[in-house]
């Protein structure tokens, strides 16, 4: 799947795009943009070729490294206007894997590595499994902390609190370190689709770096830069 949303084509050309949040109804993944205007912004264009590249290396990745997976990902764009620059790897409701780019993260990216690795992580939570992981963790967590909660004779309406934070707590327990595997595996596929994922990586270096804090659902930036280094080293 070569598709990629006009939204982001029209949307950064000034034309007022589709609004395409996530795997929500709408969607309109195209072709490369024939129907785009011809004076389409750089901004645009680098998107639009870097999800060219990347999404059939990751979709090859997915399929070798995870057989049994669906891995015709969905590139999507979420054009609606005041959103941070944020990427995520979400499933729809068919199980077909989509990654979503807010139009902030496109401009604000400073080059095509920068796209590329961001796609190839966001694909790599997906081929590693991370939601299912994410989401059995936090059944666990929430299952522990209400019989904890009944156990220590909480009413029902603090065993559901505390059920809520063991999910939280269950949640975030290993996502640091799914931060750090699919930064390696996004390294993987930037790298393959001929990009330069260490000079993509300096992302890091203009993002708020979470440091190393409690229950932190990111690792700090400084290991994640380590991470994709040390695995382009062994490329």
């Amino acid at each position: 799947m070569r598709a990629i949303v006009l939204a982001v084509v029209l949307a950064l050309a000034g034309c007022g795009g589709v609004v395409v949040s996530g795997p929500a109804p709408g969607a309109r993944p195209v072709g490369p943009a024939q129907t785009a205007p011809v004076d389409v912004s750089r901004s645009a264009s680098t998107f639009v070729a870097v999800v060219n590249r990347v999404e059939p290396v990751a979709e090859s990745v997915c399929r070798r490294n995870a057989p049994r997976l669906d891995c015709d990902f969905l590139i999507v764009v979420d054009d609606r206007p005041g959103l941070p620059p944020n990427a995520f790897q979400t499933l729809d409701a068919r199980g077909r894997p989509v990654i979503g780019f807010t139009l902030a993260l496109i401009r604000d990216a400073r080059n095509a590595d920068e796209l590329a690795f961001i796609l190839g992580h966001e694909a790599a939570h997906h081929i590693a499994g991370h939601i299912p992981q994410t989401q059995q963790r936090a059944a666990e967590g929430a299952l522990l902390g209400g019989l904890l909660a009944t156990l220590g004779g909480f009413d029902a309406e603090g065993v559901e609190t505390v059920s809520r934070v063991g999910a939280t707590v269950g949640a975030r327990r290993f996502s640091r370190e799914f931060e750090l595997e699919a930064d390696a595996i996004g390294t993987v596929i930037a790298a393959q689709a001929g990009f330069d994922p260490v000079r993509g990586a300096e992302f890091f270096t203009r993002s708020p770096d979470p440091g190393d804090r409690f229950l932190g659902s990111h690792p700090p930036n400084a290991d994640r830069i380590a991470t994709v280094r040390r695995t382009a080293a062994q490329l």
